[in-house]
């Protein structure tokens, strides 16, 4: 992946320059003290990966990527993990890593990374008979048996890695599948991806607050992209 890192301290930057030094996958092209350099070698170029500090003078992190209108993948890399929540409202943020910064977590970064495309987790096909449905019932594979389970009982869906969480209101199932395959089953009258880890039952918000909904004791975060079609759903007094 070619790379570019941005951060105003020198210090940072070598660090991540040396922890990339570590991966072979990874090609670094520039590094720049401010995001104001970065986008105009952006213009000229493309890249698969930034590493991005949040704090930086005159123009932070998030400013940077509200700028770019196809923004590629990135890690936030920062002192401060109270922006963490903000970081979900972005798709094309894979991960946050909090500084200093250790190559074990980086290498875990990096392998998120690898296996994300902007606005959706890449996860492996899986047989069709893993999730089906029929009607109003969903029917999932769980230790060779066929489960059925009331689609409109269904308020969260929730990618976990190579498995999607699927919460009811009596029982949770965790499924060996992906998010973009139940999504297909669900109805879209009732169901809706609001983020690219997370499908809702839009009949059973309870409340919505900035970039976050909740449902029965589940605070579920909205993304940025996501939000317009959200609020068309609702019944707005």
């Amino acid at each position: 992946m070619n790379c570019i890192i941005i951060d105003d301290e020198a210090t940072a930057r070598a660090i991540i320059t040396q922890l990339c030094s570590n991966i072979k996958s990874l090609n670094i092209l520039e590094e720049f003290p401010n995001a104001i350099q970065a986008i105009k070698f952006l213009n000229q170029h493309e890249v698969d990966l930034i590493f991005l500090d949040i704090h930086m003078p005159d123009f932070t992190g998030f400013d940077f990527i509200q700028t770019l209108k196809n923004p590629p993948k990135i890690i936030l890399t920062t002192s401060d993990a109270k922006f963490a929540i903000e970081a979900f409202e972005y798709d094309c943020i894979v991960d946050y890593l909090v500084k200093p910064i250790l190559l074990p977590r980086f290498e875990k970064a990096i392998i998120k990374a690898e296996k994300t495309e902007v606005g959706r987790t890449l996860e492996p096909a899986v047989d069709d008979k893993d999730v089906s449905s029929s009607g109003n019932d969903l029917y999932v594979n769980i230790d060779r048996r066929l489960i059925k389970i009331d689609i409109p009982s269904i308020y969260m869906v929730e990618a976990k890695g190579d498995y999607i969480l699927i919460k009811t209101e009596t029982k949770n199932y965790t499924v060996h599948s992906t998010l973009k395959k139940i999504e297909d089953k669900l109805p879209d009258s009732l169901f809706l991806k609001v983020h690219r880890s997370y499908i809702i039952n839009t009949k059973k918000i309870i409340d919505i607050e900035d970039n976050s909904v909740l449902i029965k004791n589940d605070v579920i975060p909205v993304s940025r992209s996501n939000r317009p079609e959200l609020m068309n759903r609702l019944n707005l007094l």
